[in-house]
């Protein structure tokens, strides 16, 4: 059934062209309202009973969907193009268009898992402890940490207990807690409580963690840990707010699965020895850990920051709450429409659900609101949306991309992603704005600027590495080698012809196969498009010939092996057989031949110049055999077995 968009001019204070949007987004218009949500909210019914809607309103969504379920009918879509396009300046019809037909995806709904929380509360502090559990001890069931038995209360509505916090794990319905010196009460006997004695390594497992000491954080970046709640002793809302949340932390709880791991792309070692670190770097949470040659991720702690899948070099790692495929569809749905209704050159202005979305709303109820031509797009994961949607973004058809950063993002990941893309863009076409206030970002988005777009826009398809390629041959069709900034997922490896052996250890250990090697003769072969510049091969290498160049090769030699280095091979002295490398075999025998006891004469050290088998078979047949031993003895047989018995 094709989707229905029903539009509300909101008291005639936009101007919508119900023909041009439906034209170029393909979606059915109705016509025009003026107040859906009041006067004609009963023309609202009908058109939500009646057809596949999407309602142009996001500001009285509650009560559409309040409505909807009245009347007993499917949930409608929303799309905003009052405070998003309609609320602006110049002709925003085109942009309507495009935010309609982005609405009107079919996008996959996130994977998620149900955490049970039971309520179990452990309250960490002094006297603001102890007043919370006074406060929860009715709806939770609280255990209060203190640090010294001064302030044992003789309440026994809850727990206390006396020590302090070593280490906590998990999150929202699965903490484990390790506590030093933990001494419980011994509840008998008159006057004041006794102790038991203190116990280092005792473990606790809750669901709920208040933390008001005032102290350090007990976990990394505490505002993204689900369940553990932290506020200052002396500041009375604060500690208010979070009395009020944790009394609501009690139930089964929706935990969406952010992000993907493919263990057998990642290369973060081999055999021990390091490579790629990037998501252990830059996971605010600590929710990365090292697990052999793979990472491991808890998903009861991510965050779904989405630094991990942007730093990636291998695709091990991938957003999946959306697939970055569904970005990428997004993108070209926003830039193929606009052109289609008459737009020729967008902006992007990438933001997140909260800070974005009301900074945009302020800007466009009270201020300027968005330029015509500056299309948003609203991103679970700001962080996230890495070098390679940057690109696709500039190689659909927008001309400048700009990320509009919130306070919690994770400024260090999209400041290094930008710093990429710019360098493989080969223009000033990315931004980042911080604006302190929504007229701020509309003084920063209302400069005029030159814009230019790919005359072929392309159609992003594949993997973000395949994707950030065909994207940068797209903006910079004249280039064939890009240099690129330290620690980009792009580049080729230098090898010191002089000191490589071709012992080609790099060979066996790389984890993407852009390193091989040639069966027929001593050769190191690489193909660049396939390097991850994790730099395994430089760190295995025992002679140090290996060292990494960050670029990207846009030439169709990036796509195939090429030789880095090669020698000739050595012919076995005994058969002729070709083995090992000749510098090699001649290096050894410089070193060993007539020097070291184990090759001391002529016979000895030309085994030194013998292939494996030829070596075997003359150190068999030599006169000091070490393998040599005496007669086989005959095999005992029933016969022998029984005249031992008669001559017993």
């Amino acid at each position: 059934m094709t989707k229905k968009l029903i539009l509300c001019d909101c008291l005639g204070s936009q101007k919508l062209d119900a023909d041009a949007i439906g034209e170029a987004s393909g979606l059915t218009c109705s016509k025009v309202f003026t107040s859906l949500c009041m006067d004609q909210v009963g023309e609202a019914a009908k058109q939500i009973a009646a057809s596949d809607a999407i309602i142009a309103c996001q500001q009285e969504r509650v009560r559409f969907e309040e409505l909807a379920a009245e009347i007993e009918a499917d949930m409608p879509g929303f799309v905003d193009l009052r405070d998003r396009a309609g609320w602006g300046e110049g002709d925003a019809t085109p942009k309507m268009a495009a935010l309609a037909a982005e609405a009107a995806l079919e996008l996959p709904i996130g994977k998620a898992v149900d955490v049970i929380s039971e309520g179990t509360c452990m309250i960490i502090g002094g006297q603001a402890a102890l007043t919370a559990a006074e406060d929860l001890c009715e709806t939770l069931a609280v255990t209060v940490l203190l640090d010294s038995a001064d302030d044992l209360p003789t309440d026994r509505r809850f727990d206390c207990v006396v020590g302090s916090v070593k280490q906590v794990r998990g999150a929202l319905g699965g903490f484990t807690i390790r506590f030093n010196r933990l001494q419980e009460i011994m509840p008998g006997g008159r006057g004041g409580f006794a102790l038991t004695a203190p116990k280092d390594g005792a473990v606790a497992d809750c669901d709920i963690i208040l933390d008001l000491s005032g102290g350090t954080p007990l976990v990394p970046a505490p505002e993204k840990r689900e369940g553990y709640l932290r506020a200052e002793p002396d500041h009375t809302p604060s500690v208010a707010k979070a009395v009020l949340e944790a009394a609501q932390l009690v139930g089964t709880f929706e935990k969406p699965l952010y992000v993907r791991l493919e263990e057998t792309l990642c290369a973060h070692s081999r055999t021990e020895k390091p490579a790629c670190s990037n998501c252990l770097n830059v996971c605010p949470t600590g929710a990365i850990t090292s697990a052999g040659e793979h990472v491991a991720i808890d998903p009861m702690i991510c965050a779904g920051c989405g630094s991990c899948s942007a730093v990636c070099p291998s695709g091990a790692i991938t957003y999946d709450a959306p697939p970055v495929d569904a970005i990428f569809r997004r993108l070209t749905t926003l830039a193929g429409t606009y052109r289609k209704a008459g737009g020729t050159a967008p902006r992007l202005l990438v933001h997140d659900a909260h800070h974005g979305r009301e900074m945009i709303s302020l800007s466009a109820r009270f201020g300027r609101g968005l330029p015509a031509d500056v299309i948003p797009l609203e991103v679970e994961a700001l962080s996230g949306f890495g070098h390679a949607e940057m690109l696709a973004a500039l190689a659909c058809g927008f001309g400048r991309v700009d990320m509009l950063i919130s306070p919690k993002a994770e400024r260090d990941v999209i400041e290094s992603q930008a710093a990429l893309a710019l360098a493989i863009a080969g223009a000033d076409s990315i931004q980042l704005l911080e604006p302190a206030d929504p007229d701020a970002l509309s003084v920063a988005l209302y400069i005029e600027a030159p814009i230019t777009v790919p005359a072929d826009p392309i159609l992003p398809i594949g993997t973000r590495r395949q994707v950030a390629r065909v994207a940068a041959k797209a903006l910079q069709p004249e280039a064939e080698v890009i240099d690129l900034p330290e620690n980009a997922p792009y580049g080729a490896i230098l090898v010191d012809t002089e000191a490589c052996t071709l012992c080609l250890s790099c060979v066996s250990l790389c984890p993407s196969g852009a390193l091989g090697d040639n069966d027929d003769k001593p050769q190191l072969r690489f193909q660049e498009d396939a390097c991850l510049q994790c730099g395994l091969c430089s760190n295995i290498c025992p002679e140090q010939a290996i060292t990494l160049k960050p670029q990207l090769d846009l030439t169709d030699a990036a796509l195939s092996q090429k030789v880095l280095h090669e020698e000739e091979p050595f012919a076995c002295v005994e058969c002729g057989a070709l083995f090992g490398v000749k510098s090699t075999i001649e290096r050894i025998m410089d070193q060993l031949a007539e020097k070291h006891s184990m090759f001391a004469t002529s016979d000895r050290a030309r085994m030194i110049q013998m292939c494996d088998n030829c070596r075997i078979q003359t150190q068999f047949h030599s006169e000091d055999n070490p393998f040599a031993a005496g007669e086989r003895p005959r095999p005992v047989t029933t016969e022998d077995y029984f005249s031992k018995r008669k001559d017993h």
